[in-house]
């Protein structure tokens, strides 16, 4: 099987370096990018396997790429893990209705993160 694509979305530098480490640590190719605008951009471009997005950037807010990519015919079926360091329930619900496979809670560790990549992989291949 070829390496998955994942696109990291993060505007801190050092949470888009872990999760490069972890995601090339499992053998996926790689796309990093530190805003909304970008994320968009990098999505319409090169059709991730799966999307690593922080919520809360300068620029646009995860919810907002989230959006704009799921109403896109191109882009709808990419799974999406969530970044939040938000903890209120009705906001991870909000998440999950508008198509999110996953939330990884801020701070997370490279363990946790692992784990749910492999999962979310596990599942997309099948």
């Amino acid at each position: 099987m070829e390496k998955p694509l994942v696109l990291a979305v993060d505007d801190e530098p050092h949470i888009l370096f872990i999760l490069s480490q972890v995601l090339n640590s499992k053998g996926c190719k790689v796309l990093t990018a530190d805003g909304g605008e970008k994320a968009i951009k990098l999505a319409l471009k090169n059709i991730p396997d799966l999307i690593i997005l922080d919520v809360m950037m300068p620029d646009i807010s995860g919810f907002e790429v989230c959006q704009h990519l799921k109403n896109n015919p191109k882009t709808k079926n990419i799974p999406v893990i969530i970044l939040t360091a938000e903890q209120n329930e009705e906001h991870k619900e909000a998440m999950l209705r508008m198509g999110v496979i996953d939330y990884i809670s801020k701070p997370f560790s490279p363990n946790g993160l692992s784990t749910k990549i492999d999962d979310v992989l596990e599942k997309i291949k099948t």
